[in-house]
């Protein structure tokens, strides 16, 4: 049991601090796709997005969804170019996703290209401040979650 209340103390802890750096890929905000910004979940009733001078936020209770996945890429185009050695190696993106209920009541997403050092905490944080479990879209995401 202390066990589990200091697991739950750190994810808090992680949500309070983290700031990570991120690109969004698409969904329903109005935002340009490639746009690089922040996702911050300090505050505690809304998760952000920043921008730029952009700042986009979704209320905690208004999230219905956190999924994470991965792709893994040959790097192919490498491999052509440079050398062959280049198809031996892979290249991993991972992709966070949240979704949630809009304003108006209508499903909202927002999908998220994630650095591989930041998806620990930022997952962590998302289901203190949530209450929501990940959902991943494989085995392979939910192994390197617990890397």
């Amino acid at each position: 049991m202390t066990a589990c209340l200091l697991l739950g103390l750190a994810s808090l802890t992680a949500a309070q601090t983290a700031q990570t750096r991120v690109e969004y890929v698409g969904g329903t905000a109005q935002l340009a796709g490639g746009t690089q910004g922040s996702i911050v979940l300090a505050d505690d009733r809304y998760l952000a997005f920043y921008a730029g001078k952009t700042q986009t936020r979704v209320a905690y209770d208004r999230v219905n969804l956190v999924e994470y996945g991965q792709q893994v890429d040959r790097r192919l185009a490498l491999a052509l170019v440079i050398s062959p050695v280049f198809l031996l190696s892979k290249s991993r993106k991972h992709f966070l996703t949240i979704g949630y209920s809009g304003e108006d009541g209508k499903q909202q997403a927002m999908v998220f290209r994630v650095d591989k050092n930041s998806i620990r905490s930022t997952l962590a944080g998302l289901e203190a401040r949530t209450g929501l479990k990940i959902q991943y879209q494989d085995e392979q995401a939910r192994k390197a979650r617990n890397q």
